[in-house]
């Protein structure tokens, strides 16, 4: 089985304009200063609606001849794809193909295209659309860029461990994100391809390396790298040694804080799994009782990541709010945190769904009681 994510551009679209027609002649121009449009913004801007609609159109029609020669020549995702395998697309497969797209109208439009081609082939095909994944601004470029990290963070590891050969197809795309693409193939992906630029149309396969990830400075910290995650922003004296390559710093009223830049944040999935399995680390805000320790011992390291990324998310939350524990629920999606009717200053937050903490405020902290299934948490909290 096959898991096979292609980036995609919008050259199909351009490759369609009929240049002798004068209606069309002006059109690859209306492309190229639109192309960061969102669709809302299209209620603003109908020509280029038709433009994209007509295009699209056309396209579609072209593809679902399915003469491979053409469809190669017009789209330099399906280019790949073809290449992948070896111009004979396969009848009622099992793989799965996701195409990564631009958070812009015509990028939406270029990946709903190759999806329905690749529907009527017989595929799974999903689309993934990061949030301001653009060529806008660097701004929101690298903010496009964190959403993808943890959205392949999500989603290829298991299916390699499930057995799918994982195929990261950079043929389309814009520059910018095949440079970031290539290097996050390194950690995620079986193979990265690419096509040999000659009559011949090769297909050019760069294999896994295998990279190991020194962890020394994570580990150095871990408290700060979770809170960054979930994220605080901290001044950047307090994470000295940490190189600023993992870093994306911010100005704040004559002060510089930082975040985890889209390496940070690279680094950081691939290895948290391991970093966060042994102890609650040492959050503001937050105490932990003996007892809630004990109720954590024997967790695996998939419940310790959850456990600890949730309490990272509560810190940081306090500590933007001053510990304000009534913004909880607002800052931290899905933690339904809340008072237990008839126990006094003891409430429970949610972990998955089943899972929940019990906890009480004290002196201004959180100090956490117990963990474990809902039941028993609500039974004895």
């Amino acid at each position: 089985m096959r898991f096979v994510l292609s980036t995609v551009g919008t050259s199909i679209l351009t490759n369609l304009i009929n240049r002798g027609d004068p209606t069309e002649g002006n059109w690859w121009k209306q492309l190229r200063d639109s192309a960061n449009l969102k669709s809302d913004d299209l209620e603003k801007e109908k020509d280029i609606e038709t433009i994209i609609n007509t295009l699209t159109e056309r396209a579609l029609e072209k593809l679902l001849r399915n003469d491979v020669e053409t469809n190669r020549r017009l789209s330099a995702e399906l280019n790949g794809i073809y290449g992948i395998y070896k111009d004979q697309l396969p009848k009622k497969s099992s793989d799965e193909h996701y195409l990564i797209c631009t958070d812009t109208a015509q990028g939406q439009a270029t990946g709903e295209l190759i999806k329905d081609f690749l529907v009527s082939q017989g595929f799974t095909v999903g689309v993934v659309t990061p949030s301001q994944l653009s060529t806008q601004d660097p701004e929101s470029f690298t903010t496009g860029t964190k959403e993808l990290i943890k959205w392949l963070e999500d989603n290829v590891p298991w299916r390699r461990e499930s057995g799918y050969h994982v195929t990261f197809n950079l043929v389309g795309g814009f520059k910018s994100l095949q440079g970031y693409m290539n290097t996050f193939g390194a950690f995620y992906a079986d193979e990265v391809v690419y096509i040999f630029e000659s009559p011949t149309a090769d297909l050019i396969k760069i294999p896994r390396l295998p990279i190991q990830i020194d962890t020394t400075i994570i580990e150095k910290y871990l408290t700060e790298f979770a809170l960054m995650d979930a994220g605080k922003l901290s001044p950047i004296e307090e994470l000295e040694g940490i190189s600023e390559t993992l870093l994306e710093l911010v100005e704040e009223n004559g002060r510089t804080y930082a975040g985890l830049s889209a390496w940070g944040e690279l680094l950081w999935h691939r290895t948290k799994s391991d970093l966060l399995s042994e102890e609650p680390l040492p959050f503001p805000w937050l105490v932990y009782k003996q007892s809630f320790i004990n109720d954590c011992r024997n967790l695996n390291n998939q419940q310790w990541t959850k456990l600890q990324e949730t309490l990272a998310k509560i810190a940081a939350s306090l500590e933007s709010s001053g510990g304000d524990i009534s913004q909880l629920n607002n800052q931290v999606s899905g933690l339904n945190f809340e008072q237990l009717t008839n126990l006094d200053n003891i409430c429970t937050f949610r972990i998955t769904r089943g899972v929940r903490v019990s906890c009480e405020i004290v002196h201004g902290d959180l100090t956490l009681r117990h963990y474990g299934n809902h039941d028993d948490v609500y039974d004895n909290p």
